[in-house]
């Protein structure tokens, strides 16, 4: 069973009581039978899906109940199917919200969302990254919220906060984002996808958002077959 999930059931029992430390990086490393780097990546996967708080100087606190959205956003930690399996939730589910969003979203959020794309866009220019990342779920995180459904976000935002885990981030930008080019035709899609949610245009919205995810499908298809993606 991996260090996540191993932690997810001792929340789960009650072996760690909501508020409760949690033992040192070397003492899980020590019980488990794993290097610490290895804890250490699952208890950053369990802060991103809001299971645990770092608390720096004090340690790692259980924050939450273990509930069944963030156990299964944890399956970012086992391997690239499992990457792919969160990618095709979201492109699934972030379309229609995009439509959402064009319908609900407040000037106060049009304003937050256009900042993030012009931070994403020049992070793209610079090539930057990790920078780009960060926007990346900035933006998707906006677009949620900017729905005004609660239980939308409570379902969606684990998802999205998967996007701080290593390996989702490696696995896309081997398969997705492997160069400038491919960075600023994903900035100007969302660009887009901003300009049609700030005019109330729905179906734009969403039409520009499925064509985001579309070419995340085809990318990492050509790659699976050894093309050359112009």
């Amino acid at each position: 069973m991996a260090v996540a999930e191993q932690i997810v059931e001792a929340i789960k029992k009650g072996a760690l009581p909501v508020g409760s430390k949690l033992p040192s990086e070397n003492d899980l490393a020590e019980q488990m039978g794993v290097s610490r780097p290895t804890v250490r990546e699952a208890l950053s996967a369990l802060a991103a899906v809001g299971l645990i708080e770092s608390r720096p100087g004090s340690g790692n606190f259980v924050r939450n109940p273990a509930n069944s959205i963030a156990r299964e956003a944890l399956l970012i930690l086992e391997n690239e199917s499992s990457c792919l399996e969160i990618m095709e939730a979201r492109g699934l589910l972030e379309p229609p919200i995009a439509g959402l969003a064009a319908q609900k979203r407040t000037d106060e959020q049009i304003t937050e969302i256009e900042s993030v794309c012009v931070k994403l866009k020049h992070s793209a220019r610079l090539q930057d990254f990790d920078e780009y990342f960060k926007f990346d779920k900035a933006f998707h995180t906006l677009l949620i919220q900017a729905t005004q459904n609660g239980l939308l976000a409570t379902i969606l935002l684990p998802l999205i906060n998967t996007m701080d885990q290593r390996l989702y981030r490696e696995f896309t930008k081997d398969f997705y984002i492997k160069d400038l080019q491919a960075l600023n035709e994903l900035a100007l899609l969302h660009q887009e996808i901003f300009e049609a949610v700030a005019s109330g245009n729905s179906e734009r919205a969403t039409e520009r958002m499925q064509a985001h995810w579309t070419r995340m499908w085809k990318v990492i298809q050509d790659q699976a077959e050894g093309k050359k993606v112009v």
